[in-house]
């Protein structure tokens, strides 16, 4: 049985993602800050690891002792935040610090825990959710957009680091996914106004694609998928947080 490690997996596209590699046979571990969705995942029969990733101090500490007799043949960065939408000019500094290190750098410090294993054994596969944020401008959203991004291009060149020992890095495009994301950020009102018409992808079609990335034969590497909803033609626009007066 392979095994797969979820990052961000309590919520969202994190825990579509897997349950579809669960019920597609695959041993799945977790991660996430959620006390009760952790113990119900693990009701489910995955393991969970409890671990705020945006804390980077002892991070490598932590994914060591985790992945002792857990080796990933697959890993889904997916773990992030979208910190309140406005502009750059007004964002609090700790907001910033904030989304790179949830975003980006533990990402890094994960897949730096995991891939070197994945080349040792000659297989292995490692994904990363990113955003069309990352390939596109978009207002309001300066700060996530870097980071996704960043998250881009290093995926795209581990890929090559990658290559010659046969691990394939794949980078998911995702436009509007109808997932928690938002939530406690925006007003109901705003995100019931960017979901409506039931226009958005699902975090479970995100997870049907990831499904059919990883049953490609291994000559095969899917470096960058883009999953958008079919009425979307143009960047979709994220309203900016009203500040208190």
């Amino acid at each position: 049985m392979s095994r797969a490690l979820v990052t961000g997996g309590t919520s969202g596209i994190g825990r579509a993602v897997a349950l579809a590699l669960q019920a597609a046979g695959h041993e799945v571990m977790v991660t996430g800050r959620n006390a009760g969705a952790l113990a119900e995942l693990s009701a489910r029969g995955m393991r969970t690891l409890s671990v705020d990733l945006g804390d980077l101090g002892a991070l490598s500490a932590v994914l060591a002792t985790a992945l002792q007799d857990f080796a990933p043949d697959i890993l889904v960065n997916n773990a992030g935040i979208v910190a309140p939408p406005g502009n750059f000019c007004d964002m609090a500094e700790a907001d910033i610090h904030r989304s790179v290190a949830t975003n980006l750098t533990q990402a890094l410090i994960v897949t730096h825990a995991v891939a070197p294993g994945m080349r040792a054994r000659g297989r292995g596969h490692i994904f990363f959710t990113g955003s069309i944020a990352g390939h596109t401008p978009y207002p309001n959203m300066a700060v996530y957009a870097a980071t996704k991004a960043a998250l881009g291009g290093f995926a795209q060149s581990l890929r090559l680091d990658l290559s010659p020992a046969m691990v394939r890095v794949t980078e998911i495009v995702a436009g509007r996914v109808e997932s928690p994301l938002y939530k406690g950020i925006l007003s109901d009102e705003a995100r019931a106004a960017m979901y409506a018409g039931n226009t958005a992808v699902q975090p479970e079609d995100v997870a049907q694609m990831v499904l059919s990335v990883l049953a490609l034969p291994a000559h095969v590497d899917v470096a960058r998928f883009d999953i958008l909803p079919t009425r979307q033609p143009v960047t979709p626009q994220v309203p900016a947080v009203e500040k208190p007066q």
